[in-house]
């Protein structure tokens, strides 16, 4: 008798301890089918597996979703690509008038298949005004420059320009989304708005006065250097987590990789690319990361930074289950405050769908089966 009263206990601060936590995004409708069918794969092919097979299995899950989340980007680069190899010159529609209007397919095309939500659409339009702004300035001073033919321009600048901005804002609102990104220690929202704004600026003024991007990026490690950011490559998976800036770096070495890429194509050239094609300088990545901060401030005004409420997740049991301490919103109401709710799961999938009760200060436990209302770890 005690014993059930335990567990029904358990479960029922289980919701309570649930209830208080972050919820997860929403998956478009499409986005739920693949992650429904990739969950029961990884399941059936990690059923059994040792620790090192499990490993391989999430770095593929982790690469795949990656993959998903740049699908635009990608899209768009494969569009560059394919307009400088297979396009021909004589064609009545100029090569970037052409690449504007498959641009514009591929976005009706992410919206149609319920790639990408309407509100996360009027973000993306913010990438379009605020790239093609300063895409119109900096070919007027000469930072850069396209193909002067097509009818589909302002100025220098022909309009897919703004789609390949929008690739970026598509990956950010994306990756929020399919990794259930959650933040810990993130800055206030006006004080990166007002940094973003900084950087934006330098953009132009550093051509008329000193460049401050050194200073911004200093900025930018003093504001971001405490922040960890928490995902999963399962909703119901475990929670990884890595240093913001970390993340940061890591976009902008393939934004640059993908800049080599598209002016390898002739989608834009560089000064110093005029008498033939040469990489782009890894300076550069310095100009992709601040870049990345406009990027990040625009995303949390459809997807707020919330708090996972995690302040500690480490391994109970390394390679195979997962201890989660919630010292400042998980104290179980009715007992304690040194007990704890610990979801003990197997490696990464979710496969143990029991939770433990364990007394900090003595060790006692007791076991109950998961409420489905609690299911966040």
């Amino acid at each position: 008798m005690g014993d059930t009263e335990g567990r029904t206990r358990t479960a029922h601060e289980s919701a309570k301890v649930g209830d208080r936590m972050p919820r997860a995004r929403p998956f478009t409708a499409l986005e739920q089918r693949i992650d429904d069918w990739a969950h029961r794969r990884t399941q059936a092919l990690a059923a059994g597996a040792g620790p090192w097979r499990a490993r391989v299995l999430e770095l593929v899950v982790f690469t795949l979703k990656q993959a998903w989340a740049c699908v635009f980007g990608a899209s768009m680069l494969a569009l560059l690509v394919i307009a400088k190899l297979a396009y021909p010159d004589d064609l009545l529609l100029a090569r970037s008038d052409a690449l504007v209007l498959a641009a514009l397919t591929l976005q009706i095309l992410m919206l149609a298949f319920r790639l990408e939500t309407a509100r996360e659409m009027g973000t993306i339009l913010l990438f379009h005004v605020v790239g093609t702004a300063m895409e119109v300035f900096k070919t007027h001073v000469g930072s850069w420059q396209y193909e002067p033919d097509g009818l589909l321009r302002i100025g220098a600048v022909p309009l897919y320009t703004g789609f390949m901005y929008a690739a970026v804002g598509s990956y950010m609102v994306r990756v929020m989304r399919l990794f259930d990104l959650t933040f810990t220690r993130y800055p206030p929202r006006w004080v990166t708005a007002l940094v973003a704004a900084a950087i934006y600026a330098n953009f132009f003024t550093h051509h008329f006065l000193p460049d401050a991007r050194w200073v911004l990026l200093a900025a930018v490690a003093l504001l971001y250097g405490r922040c960890v950011m928490s995902f999963r490559n399962h909703r119901s998976g475990r929670v990884r987590r890595m240093p913001v800036l970390a993340a940061f770096a890591g976009t902008a070495f393939l934004l640059w990789v993908a800049e080599n890429i598209g002016t390898a194509a002739g989608a834009w050239v560089y000064p110093s690319q005029q008498a033939g094609w040469e990489m782009v300088p890894l300076t550069k990545m310095v100009a992709w990361l601040l870049l990345m901060m406009i990027s990040v401030v625009l995303v949390t005004l459809v997807h707020r930074p919330t708090d996972g409420n995690v302040d500690e997740v480490r391994s109970a049991w390394p390679g195979r289950s997962e201890r989660v301490s919630l010292e400042n919103s998980s104290t179980l109401r009715g007992e304690s405050a040194t007990q704890r709710m610990i979801p003990v799961r197997h490696f990464g999938y979710g496969l143990d769908s029991h939770h433990h009760v364990v007394d900090a200060a003595t060790g006692n436990s007791g076991a109950g089966r998961h409420n489905g209302s609690a299911r966040r770890g």
